[in-house]
């Protein structure tokens, strides 16, 4: 449902279809959410927002 697209291509911020399989499934790079909580995150950033992980 949402793609929120980070500096190095391919590697994002998104939603998951299933939420049940968050954290418990291999990534290449992306922050996966449940569908809701990538819709909240993207309705509070802004764009060119700064991503720090940690």
């Amino acid at each position: 449902m949402v793609w929120i697209g980070l500096s190095k291509p391919s590697y994002g911020i998104h939603g998951s279809p299933d939420p049940e399989r968050i954290s418990r499934q291999a990534s290449a790079g992306c922050v996966r959410l449940t569908n809701w909580d990538a819709l909240s995150l993207l309705g509070v950033i802004k764009n060119d927002a700064t991503v720090e992980f940690k």
